[in-house]
């Protein structure tokens, strides 16, 4: 049996996506050997990132500045003609390192597997429509999901949603194998996927 203070930050790290018991007890007894420098740092950037971090009012993106909006949302150089509808943050990330896509982005929140009510009022689904409803500039809507179960009934959900606003509406092409998600595909997987949307 751990005690107190051990098993406290094991039920606090397995609280993380995809952590367990387990591994939340290797990240616990990893610390317990660092040098308290160390373990100050990383207490200082967990403090930091709920203090300096904000939500990009257009994407919902978290980003750190005074300028208002994320430096995507507000660079010049991107195509406000298209916006790239993700799930989550690491989506958009793992689309940026193709350097293939230069338009906008809309971070949903993540995908529902049931279209209950209470299961889609946990997404952006609102924002969302407000966003594509205030902006005359968006031509395109790319739902850019995982090709899950989930994903794709939070695709058919918004196409049906959305089909109102008379905006192009299309999602990823091939590329990315039924049930793979974003985040761990390569490059160029994405490039193709992107390429081929339709």
């Amino acid at each position: 049996m751990h005690s107190p203070t051990v098993q406290k930050l094991i039920d606090l790290f397995s609280k993380f996506p995809t952590v367990g018991p387990r591994t939340a007890g290797r990240f616990v007894f990893y610390l317990m050997h660092k040098p308290k420098e160390e373990i100050e740092e990383l207490i200082t950037s967990i403090s930091n990132l709920k203090k300096n971090i904000k939500i990009c009012p257009l994407c919902l993106n978290p980003y750190e500045d005074e300028t208002g909006l994320c430096s995507i949302c507000s660079d010049s150089r991107r195509d406000k003609s298209l916006l790239c509808v993700i799930s989550n943050e690491m989506d958009l990330m793992a689309i940026e390192k193709t350097k293939k896509y230069q338009g906008l982005y809309f971070v949903l929140g993540g995908t529902v597997s049931r279209l209950k009510k209470a299961d889609i009022e946990k997404l952006k689904i609102k924002e969302l429509e407000k966003r594509i409803k205030n902006d005359p500039e968006i031509k395109e809507v790319i739902l850019a999901l995982n090709s899950t179960a989930e994903g794709e009934a939070t695709i058919l959900y918004l196409e049906r949603l959305l089909k109102p606003l008379n905006k192009k509406i299309t999602r990823l092409g091939r590329g990315l194998p039924l049930g793979g998600e974003l985040e761990y595909a390569d490059e160029d997987t994405l490039s193709s996927a992107f390429e081929s949307r339709r």
